[in-house]
């Protein structure tokens, strides 16, 4: 066993502090990864905090994960020390079932190991500790690699929330001339226009701010909508192609699938409480509502490579690991442009 220091929280209502742990040595599948950026998800504030009830305490957040390679087991042979590397959502899975044999381990039929409050069923059987760390050992299967020339610490929140709208915006067959909103601009939402504008789609985005027209402008939107004024539901109405909502408190799904054109898809990415659904609004031009999670490690790859290529990298404010607990409470004053990323530097 390796001690290495990270900020964890013992409970509930305990801010995030400094400690220490043991990650396991490198077994011969094994990469062992110094960090060198670590990006703060909205799901780490809410694990953190037991929101959604079955956190393990104590917990050490953190899965958009950059770093270098510092050790390697003996039976890698496709990672070296010196290697620039990533970890996201996940560490592990079965390997065996149909979506892993499909390379969508994000759905492992019997469930995929996240990279913190998950319990490794399928390598030691002890809770995942994520990010908010020197260093992780990983599975070799299940680190990426980040193209030469992309800055770090804006590659790390693509790990999360790059493959969260690269996703779908692939599977719906995003190309040029759709007509593509985004819904809600945070963490999600300004990489999901960036990427929809690479894949050549028109993108609007959607919010209930008028504040943020000038930011969407900056990243690359072809169109604003301020929902603060109801009427523009109506005004829009069948206007688009694809619309990626990423909010996570509740709003009425209605208003937003009736901005559907005929056929068109609404996806949701974030996790708000139910909201009523009326059927006319799905039936009656043959609307789709559905749903995405991340992706698996081969589409993940295939993001950050696009993403190198198209120059898509996450606008951020770099922290060091000791003002966590105040970037927790500006996340949900949402006033953080529009990822907090902490600077493994700043341990020490």
């Amino acid at each position: 066993m390796t001690t290495v220091k990270v900020f964890s929280a013992q409970n509930a209502h305990a801010p995030l502090a400094p400690g220490t742990i043991d990650r396991r040595r490198p077994g011969p599948h094994d990469v062992s990864i110094a960090i060198a950026y670590c990006g703060v998800c909205h799901s780490d504030v809410h694990a953190a905090r037991d929101e959604w009830g079955g956190t393990r305490f104590p917990i050490v957040p953190g899965h958009e994960i950059v770093g270098h390679v510092a050790a390697v087991g003996t039976e890698v042979s496709n990672w070296k020390v010196g290697d620039a590397v990533g970890v996201g959502c996940m560490v592990n899975s079965c390997r065996m079932c149909s979506a892993c044999r499909e390379q969508e381990e994000q759905f492992c039929e019997q469930g995929m190991t996240a990279t913190y409050n998950s319990i490794d069923k399928f390598g030691d059987g002890t809770v995942t500790m994520g990010g908010y760390s020197t260093h992780i050992v990983v599975n070799k299967d299940f680190v990426l690699r980040i193209p030469d020339g992309m800055p770090l610490d804006r590659t790390a929140p693509l790990l999360c929330a790059g493959i969260t709208t690269f996703s779908p915006l692939r599977r719906y067959g995003v190309k040029t001339g759709a007509k593509v909103g985004i819904v809600g601009l945070g963490g999600l939402g300004h990489v999901a226009v960036k990427l929809a504008k690479a894949m050549g789609a028109h993108v609007t985005m959607i919010s209930h701010s008028e504040a943020k027209r000038g930011d969407a402008q900056c990243l690359g939107a072809d169109d604003f909508m301020s929902t603060r004024n109801e009427d523009v539901f109506k005004q829009n109405a069948k206007r688009f192609d694809l619309l990626l909502d990423t909010i996570s408190a509740p709003h009425d799904y209605n208003n937003y699938l009736n901005l559907l054109a005929r056929g068109g898809t609404m996806v949701l990415l974030g996790l708000p409480e139910p909201a009523a659904l009326k059927a006319g609004s799905l039936i009656n031009r043959r609307r789709q509502l559905a749903g995405s999670l991340i992706g698996g490690i081969r589409e993940t790859q295939e993001m950050l490579d696009f993403c190198a290529i198209h120059g898509v990298l996450a606008d951020i404010e770099l922290i060091p690991i000791n003002q966590i607990n105040e970037a927790y409470d500006r996340m949900l004053k949402s006033d953080v442009r529009y990822r907090f990323v902490i600077d493994g530097k700043s341990f020490g």
